[in-house]
């Protein structure tokens, strides 16, 4: 059976919502093994006139957690 652990993080983008989630993800797990899932708990962005220009993704990630690693 695994046991999997919950971590919550913001990723941003200057691209897309889409953008800041891939990115996240690429940059945990790069730290993280195992990542096994990613749920999007909150989305918002940042507006500079009368545009979109930083978008946020506030994510639950999940991973498995390794019972043999030393």
């Amino acid at each position: 059976m695994g046991i999997e652990k919950h971590l919550s993080i913001t990723g941003t983008s200057n691209v897309s919502w889409k953008d800041a989630v891939v990115q996240a993800v690429a940059e945990a797990s790069k730290t993280i093994d195992y990542l096994s899932s990613v749920r999007i708990l909150d989305q918002r962005a940042k507006i500079d006139g009368k545009k979109l220009t930083v978008y946020y993704v506030d994510l639950d990630i999940s991973f498995v957690i390794d019972r043999d690693r030393d």
